[in-house]
């Protein structure tokens, strides 16, 4: 147990190599060589995977290998953004320019000048706003709400969704114009349950990360809890994860975590199994020695 403890620790050392990114599943290594070599282009990236899978944190790891990082990253969640206020959150409005605006506000465009603009859940956009999105992605121009003066702005764009925009198109949502233009550099983030040789490290450092912020002793992770994790299914992939994690933590008793999942069937025997990843474990470990 305390070997596998020890492995598990250094695995979660070697996998940090883009910050809040863990794991070494062949999907994931091709996501981070896609980072290495889009971060320093400076063009648009649309990056798509489904609810929870770390689509932000893939954004963040961009903006770090990029020649703005020193500037601001500034973030935009489309699908919380009420319909009516898009075009104030996107362009910034003018004192008066509707009821409530009693002041001049800065966009999100404005504040990101010269730094990189994260738009998450891009296909919530409302189709009437696409086209002014569409026209300061390619002249780099805008108007406050209320206001008639052009301003210029230098942004670069990454965008996230976990909504098929091509389906989008298809069904007269979402601009086919935008699309290929925030889609310059598309990657694509694979879901949990096609990366399960990631969960060993992956839930190691999220468990570290939970006990560190709530302030309390860490429990061991064993093998017999990762085969447990290994037979889910992870609807809510990394997010479902974490927040699995911390309610195991609370609930603790004498520091032995106890998971409550419904296990996966078939699916899951096509995958990775536990056995085979704790064995090549060993493996290593003792080839280091």
């Amino acid at each position: 147990m305390k070997l596998e403890n020890e492995y598990l620790r250094e695995e979660v050392k070697i996998a940090h190599g883009f910050g809040e990114i863990v794991g070494q599943s062949r999907e994931l290594r091709k996501v981070l060589d896609q980072v290495g070599l889009v971060g320093p282009a400076d063009t648009s990236v649309l990056i798509c995977g489904e609810s929870g899978v770390g689509k932000e944190l893939v954004a963040r790891a961009i903006y770090e290998c990029s020649s703005r990082r020193d500037r601001p990253l500034i973030t935009v969640n489309c699908a919380s953004v009420p319909r009516e206020l898009f075009e104030s959150e996107f362009f910034g409005h003018t004192k008066g320019a509707f009821t409530g605006a009693i002041r001049d506000r800065l966009g999100r465009f404005e504040l990101a000048d010269g730094g990189t603009l994260f738009l998450d859940e891009v296909g919530e956009i409302p189709l009437e706003l696409q086209g002014k999105l569409l026209r300061v992605l390619q002249e780099g121009t805008f108007e406050r709400l209320g206001d008639e003066r052009t301003r210029t702005v230098d942004v670069r764009i990454i965008a996230a969704s976990n909504l098929d925009l091509k389906q989008e198109i298809e069904a007269g949502r979402f601009r086919h114009d935008l699309y290929y233009r925030l889609t310059v550099f598309p990657i694509e983030v694979a879901p949990v349950r096609e990366r399960l040789e990631d969960l060993p490290v992956l839930a190691a450092h999220l468990l570290e990360r939970i006990c560190s912020r709530l302030g309390v002793a860490q429990p061991k992770l064993l093998r017999r809890h990762i085969e447990v994790l290994q037979r889910y299914e992870w609807p809510g992939n990394v997010r479902e994860l974490q927040n699995l994690l911390e309610r195991a933590v609370i609930t603790a008793q004498s520091g032995n975590l106890e998971f409550d999942l419904k296990e996966g069937g078939s699916e899951r025997e096509k995958a990775v199994s536990a056995e085979k990843i704790f064995a090549e474990s060993s493996e290593q470990i003792a080839n280091r020695f």
